[in-house]
């Protein structure tokens, strides 16, 4: 008797339980309703899940070309279906994927140049389908469908944004400064920062004596060039009055000489020919002194006649301090003939000779 009043004890629920179900009493009714009620909800707010919604497809539009990986599936994966009809789809994908990898390159080459071919094929027809009015209708309905989907997400976005925002800066903000005082961490960073300071400074200073020997360089290799430009300017002066001293003694000698002619020749100085004409001179009275006796006495008489003092004042310019006092006695013993003249001196030396 109690084992049977236990039975219907544990029996009676599970039986109210299913006529409960079957008849739809309306307790059943709102705890079904209820639970849906919160499944709905919380898959309402779960949006991980949730399928992205198809962007609009122009039906006008050229075909989209095929890569060569995507053609090869299309011709191997009917072939190793039948195959394998026993093995599932994800299967047979991972299968040609390694079989595509350990493709030889030859074979491989095909299909990638069937693709080249049709994306070439395919940006021809994009450029015609351009210039369409479809293409035009249809870039006008998915530009209007787009500015309905920015004006409904803007203030929800807006206020993202914004909030994301302000973390990352005060997450930023927190690294750098928020360093508790009087912690490992701050003394850690007070002391890498001194030696940083400290290297700094070193450099610094190592930069500025660097920069007042390079300025004490260039002040010195200024003077330099100022005084090797005021030699230069004294060396063309003197340069100057050099040339100037030539002319005057060739002017003078080709006066002087004009009436003494080459023997041989004939030959009579000019401005241009004064220094061949006295290279020759000098040849002949060296080569035979005897024979041309008449020639160097003629010589010494025209010598004379130079005008000393005018001679001997274009040249003093060019004579050392310690010879300049005795350029007035040398040009008297030049006009007394006392052969102490350096063209007379030169004509007894080729007497002599």
């Amino acid at each position: 008797m109690i084992l049977f009043l236990f039975s219907e004890f544990k029996i009676c629920p599970v039986v109210t339980e299913v006529m409960e179900e079957q008849t739809g009493s309306p307790a059943a009714n709102t705890d079904n309703s209820q639970r849906n009620g919160d499944e709905k909800l919380r898959r309402g707010s779960w949006t991980k899940g949730r399928k992205r919604k198809k962007p609009m497809k122009d039906s006008n539009a050229p075909k989209a070309p095929l890569t060569g990986y995507v053609r090869f599936m299309n011709d191997r994966r009917e072939q190793l279906r039948a195959e394998r009809p026993d093995v599932p789809f994800p299967e047979i994908t991972r299968m040609l994927g390694n079989e595509w990898s350990k493709l030889p390159p030859e074979e491989k080459q095909r299909y990638l140049d069937e693709a080249e071919r049709d994306k070439e094929r395919y940006m021809r027809e994009l450029e015609k389908y351009q210039k369409t009015e479809a293409y035009k209708h249809f870039t006008r309905k998915v530009q209007e469908k787009q500015k309905g989907k920015r004006h409904r997400g803007d203030v929800g976005h807006q206020v993202a944004s914004e909030a994301l925002h302000e973390k990352d800066a005060e997450g930023k903000d927190r690294t750098v400064f928020d360093i508790p005082i009087f912690t490992e961490e701050f003394l850690n960073h007070s002391k890498a920062r001194e030696a940083e300071m400290r290297q700094l400074r070193k450099t610094n200073m190592e930069y500025e004596e660097r920069n007042a020997a390079l300025q004490k360089h260039v002040e010195s290799m200024r003077g330099a060039v100022e005084r090797l430009e005021g030699d230069v300017m004294q060396e063309r002066g003197r340069n100057g009055l050099l040339h100037q001293h030539l002319e005057t003694l060739r002017q003078a000698l080709t006066s002087n000489f004009s009436g003494v002619p080459l023997p041989g020749s004939g030959e009579t100085p000019t401005l241009e020919t004064i220094d061949s004409y006295m290279k020759k001179l000098h040849s002949v009275i060296l080569s035979n002194p005897q024979e041309h006796e008449s020639l160097i006495s003629t010589v010494r008489d025209v010598v004379n006649r130079l005008d000393s003092s005018t001679m001997s004042a274009s040249s003093a310019n060019f004579l050392p301090v310690k010879w300049r006092g005795d350029t007035g006695e040398r040009s008297q013993h030049q006009q007394r003939g006392t052969g102490s003249g350096p063209e007379e001196g030169g004509c007894d030396s080729e007497q002599r000779g």
